[in-house]
């Protein structure tokens, strides 16, 4: 089953925007192949299946009886421009192999295997469109109407796109797309929280002069300034255990090899599981940013883009898929974000990681290992076991 699993995901990767890559977005063509596979494989497994408002692909694999609770497994399904195989996806295809794995059998809950149209922000710089109105919290854009329009969706019964009320909850299987579990020789994680979350633009402002007649000691430069600040990011997160900071895009004007930088402009990305020592961290950042520049003779500015508090996945829920795991699950928070953070706010939710070979994602080399992908398929299904003793 493995192998299948991965088969369908490479299969799923050839629908893309751009020949030669994986590159798929919100209610993009690409996605019109998409709902057309795996609506065959749920039809295949028993499912019924439907597409909601936003252009969410429900399979509904029905219980023993039509008054029961639904337990809901998912992930997204778009990519980032020139992405992996696995990211999303598989989180998808794993959901319909446990239906699969059922074979026929029903339990005594509903099981809703979901792929979210949304959740990377690439086409309209917003993310997870998908699972807010899944959560009950959708995006009222413009933009996103006319584009749910055009793909022949009608936006005004966004409503429908709510989860039902008394879920027993939300399952998603996701590549960890970072190293921890690799180094650790590990195949699984369980989620136990999703990090906050701030990102900020930080702005230095010195003066522009001659490169080559100004002293030295006679600067106000804002790209050394900026330099300085840096550097000091990254000895504050080495010093922070759990602290990830990072500053992805620097800016400086004028931009030429010959002048002395007037404006340097810093993002900065900042995440811990506790949003306290975030916080935190974020400010004695910002303050040490303002002290660099006061002693340089420059001006300092800055601006709050996101403060995305941390999000825990359920005790309960993740206790269930632990003991599905054998309780010896290496246990870790996740550093990016994903639909569960979202859905958490309707129902409780639960995370499984699978390793991610080499630390790799948002790449065309991301990939899973079939071994890895059996063990998830195998602590799914005794998840599921699990749920049908307490609820049968």
């Amino acid at each position: 089953m493995e192998q299948k699993i991965i088969a369908r995901c490479r299969r799923l990767a050839e629908c893309s925007e751009e020949p030669g890559y994986i590159t798929r977005t919100f209610l993009s063509l690409p996605m019109h192949e998409i709902y057309a596979l795996l609506r065959g494989w749920m039809e295949q497994a028993g499912m019924k299946v439907h597409v909601d408002a936003v252009g969410n692909l429900h399979g509904v694999y029905p219980a023993s009886r039509p008054d029961a609770a639904r337990l809901y497994v998912g992930s997204h399904l778009d990519t980032v421009p020139h992405a992996g195989a696995f990211d999303g996806i598989l989180g998808v295809v794993l959901g319909v192999a446990l239906v699969e794995q059922r074979a026929g059998n029903r339990m005594p809950f509903h099981i809703e295997v979901i792929g979210f149209s949304e959740e990377e922000g690439v086409r309209f710089g917003v993310p997870f469109i998908g699972s807010r109105a899944f959560a009950g919290d959708p995006l009222r854009d413009s933009r996103i109407d006319e584009a749910a329009r055009a793909f022949g969706l009608d936006p005004s019964r966004i409503i429908e796109a709510q989860a039902d009320a008394g879920a027993i909850g939300y399952l998603e299987f996701h590549i960890e797309q970072g190293p921890v579990l690799d180094n650790l020789g590990l195949p699984l994680g369980l989620v136990e929280a999703i990090v906050g979350q701030s990102r900020l633009t930080v702005r230095f402002r010195g003066q522009a002069n001659h490169a080559g007649t100004t002293p030295m000691h006679l600067r106000r430069d804002a790209m050394a300034t900026a330099a300085e600040w840096i550097a000091a990011v990254e000895r504050e997160a080495c010093g922070t255990d759990g602290l990830v900071a990072t500053v992805g895009r620097l800016n400086a004007q004028p931009a030429a090899v010959n002048v002395i930088a007037e404006t340097a402009e810093a993002s900065l990305d900042i995440r811990h599981p506790i949003d306290a020592v975030r916080t935190a961290a974020a400010t004695r950042l910002l303050r040490c940013a303002d002290q660099i520049a006061a002693r340089r003779g420059l001006t300092l500015s800055s601006e709050l883009h996101l403060d995305q508090a941390a999000v825990p996945m359920d005790p309960e829920l993740t206790h269930i898929l632990g003991r599905a795991g054998g309780g010896n699950l290496h246990r870790m928070a996740s550093g990016a974000g994903h639909d569960a953070m979202i859905v958490a706010r309707r129902m409780p939710a639960a995370m499984l990681f699978l390793r991610s070979p080499g630390g790799i994602s948002h790449h065309p080399d991301e990939t899973v290992l079939p071994e890895d992908v059996a063990a998830a398929l195998a602590v799914g299904m005794r998840f599921l076991e699990c749920l049908e003793a307490q609820n049968g």
